[in-house]
């Protein structure tokens, strides 16, 4: 039985995944991990250390479809809306680009429930704080450090992390890209912004207008939303998140900076936008250094192989582009590479 390991639980990681699960031939031994606490990658749904059923989306906040991916893709949309994973967005999003034909969707349960379907799907087994270090070729097949435990092997490996932690990792990986490809990933950029989850308690009032709003005239905040509202969840026993969202310059200007010094400047920029808000029962501050993709990798198809026998991928909007249908894309040209191998 082929041992294949994804390295990554995010949507592109948790999708190759499935789709290998259910189209491949053959019995695979099938294994994802990623060194966070939990899966979703830029998809992350935190919760409120008092009331679980409390969330707010401090990655993506919805999906949007284009007629393009919505006829491409929809196998993968009519999947996710038919176990009501996915709903239309009704919700008020005041400054939203609206184009013609673009289809809006929310997650009911939090964005990271489109992750988890897809982990659910695959069988996989599943590992959390697993941070790779090292990957070394031992004969045909690939040996993988990690930064706790023993190495373990695998026939095949796909890396869907952000593509500068792919350039980080140690032992022969490194010896075995080309020029050319090293090149193609040293290409790859992202931009960087903080998100900030506000955490209430059953019963406080945010009351305003809109669900989520794009804000225009603050240096530090481009987005907020009120979680519940954006996703048609009122209830008198969960209480409301509101997440907010920075710009990307002061994304980049405060990288470095603690996160206690990062929350309390998106908190005082908040109060000009919010006044009077009610004080939250608990708050979680995210640092997202690899946010969206600036420039993908040049003359990318989806996915690059960087080797062959044993087979070695790398995926994710790094080589396609950042959002729900470049991840598919993209994990569709990663499971055409492993088929033709496996």
């Amino acid at each position: 039985m082929a041992r294949v390991l994804i390295v990554g639980a995010g949507l592109t990681g948790s999708l190759c995944a499935a789709l290998l699960s259910r189209e491949t031939g053959r019995p695979l031994h099938l294994a994802v991990w990623d060194q966070a606490r939990e899966c979703g990658g830029r998809m992350s749904t935190a919760r409120s250390p008092h009331s679980p059923q409390c969330t707010a989306d401090l990655g993506a906040q919805y999906i949007t479809c284009t007629p393009h991916y919505a006829a491409k893709h929809q196998s993968f949309y009519d999947e996710l809306l038919g176990h009501g994973i996915l709903k239309p967005l009704t919700a008020p999003i005041e400054g939203m680009v609206v184009k013609e034909g673009d289809l809006n969707f929310v997650a009911p349960e939090g964005i990271s429930s489109v992750v988890k379907h897809y982990l659910r799907e695959s069988g996989a087994e599943v590992h959390f704080s697993h941070c790779v270090t090292q990957i070394n070729k031992r004969n045909d097949k690939w040996e993988v450090s990690k930064e706790t435990g023993s190495p373990e092997w695998f026939d095949v490996v796909v890396l869907t992390m952000p593509v500068p932690q792919i350039l980080q990792l140690q032992g022969d990986i490194m010896n075995l890209i080309s020029e050319c490809q090293r090149q193609q990933l040293e290409s790859v950029s992202y931009s960087s912004r903080y998100a900030l989850g506000l955490f209430y308690e059953a019963g406080t009032k945010i009351d305003v207008p809109w669900a989520g709003q794009y804000i225009t005239s603050n240096p530090c905040i481009r987005f907020v939303s009120i979680d519940n509202k954006k996703r048609n969840i009122e209830s008198s026993e969960i209480g409301p998140s509101i997440v907010v969202h920075t710009t990307v310059p002061f994304g980049l200007a405060h990288l470095e900076h603690s996160m206690e010094e990062v929350q309390e400047l998106i908190m005082q920029q908040l109060e000009h936008i919010l006044p009077g808000l009610p004080k939250p029962a608990a708050t979680q501050c995210q640092k997202w250094t690899y946010s969206q993709v600036t420039s993908a990798a040049a003359n990318s198809t989806g996915q690059m192989t960087l080797h062959l026998k044993p087979l070695l991928v790398c995926g994710g909007d790094g080589f396609t582009h950042s959002n729900f249908d470049g991840c598919i894309t993209s994990a569709l040209c990663v499971l055409q590479a492993l088929k033709n191998y496996i």
